[in-house]
């Protein structure tokens, strides 16, 4: 009988610590200037014409090119400008879950992401906050912040960690932690949610995907252990909840090659409405493992909030352990 390794309160990091290297080589990894802003305005770059209307500066016509094209035009610009990442991350009971030959757990992946994320908007200039789902007393916020500072305290706090709370077993505990993300997220700050989906509340799609409105650019990154991805068992196995309290625990007693194909048919049905709902809000997901190499995994991310596409689904270039899933 195959029974599941127990699921650790405190992060399990395996071979991801430290975590302030790691999260250095990670960032250090990343192609320089992918984080860019959108907005158009007088800066430093020229972005091409458009057709004059009324209220455009003069200064901005285009002689030559009115010219041309027999109407009036305006030059406009490309700007860099400042543009706060909000960083959530769930730190819920199922994150603390490591499988057999998996470099950490969930919650010490979605960690060393989160962290790598933080050095790379702050290089940029940009804050950056962290919020999270679940995690207990030890899970302290931080409001955005573009300091130097800032990334030694995003670290400190990931490396505290508990993974702790149950997202279905306690009313409002997604809410709690996406309200203020969300309330604290101005127009055009980019918001990436770090979480394994799993015994989330019916409803946690959309309100997820609402943290996507009024113009912030949003990643979804769906951090899940190699085992859950294939589940590779054969034989009788016992699996118990990932999130039931030690008063409350429920056991699975099943047979793995009977249900492999009914369960991983589940998985894909969950992530393919998490990306049509996520669609509908501007949203991407990002599909990972925690076997994946996590710069590819941060430049996906920082695609997905760069250029944000309906209906998009990245899933990382550098799987070691588990082929590219079709969605």
């Amino acid at each position: 009988m195959m029974k599941l390794s127990p699921i650790k309160s405190a992060i399990d990091w395996g071979d991801l610590a430290p975590l302030q290297l790691r999260a250095k080589v990670v960032a250090d990894g990343i192609f320089a200037g992918s984080h860019r802003s959108a907005r158009r305005g007088a800066g430093v770059e020229f972005a091409g014409h458009r057709v004059y209307v009324p209220g455009d500066e003069l200064r901005f016509i285009d002689v030559r090119a009115s010219m041309r094209h027999e109407r009036i035009v305006v030059r406009h610009f490309e700007t860099e400008t400042e543009r706060a990442l909000r960083l959530v991350v769930d730190a819920t009971a199922s994150m603390g879950f490591r499988g057999k030959g998996a470099p950490g757990s969930k919650l010490a992946y979605a960690s060393l992401l989160a962290a790598a994320l933080a050095r790379v908007s702050i290089a940029s200039g940009d804050p950056v906050g962290l919020d999270f789902v679940g995690g207990g007393d030890r899970a302290r916020r931080i409001p955005p912040s573009a300091r130097s500072e800032t990334f030694e305290r995003v670290v400190a706090v990931l490396e505290e960690l508990t993974a702790e709370g149950d997202a279905r077993a306690v009313p409002g505990l997604v809410d709690e932690g996406l309200g203020i993300a969300l309330r604290g997220a101005r127009r055009g700050s980019a918001i990436v949610v770090l979480s394994d989906l799993l015994d989330l509340p019916d409803d946690a799609a959309e309100s997820i995907a609402a943290l996507g409105m009024r113009g912030r650019p949003l990643a979804v990154v769906e951090i899940l252990d190699p085992i859950e991805a294939t589940f590779p068992f054969d034989g009788p196995i016992r699996l118990r909840a990932l999130e039931s309290g030690p008063g409350d625990v429920t056991v699975v007693q099943t047979d793995g090659p009977g249900v492999r194909d009914a369960y991983l048919a589940k998985l894909e049905a969950r992530a393919r409405h998490f990306r049509e709902t996520l669609a509908r809000h501007g949203g991407a997901l990002v599909r990972s493992v925690t076997t994946d190499d996590p710069i590819a995994v941060v430049r996906d991310v920082l695609r997905a909030i760069a250029r944000p596409a309906e209906g998009q689904e990245l899933v990382s270039d550098a799987r070691t352990s588990v082929p590219p899933r079709k969605g």
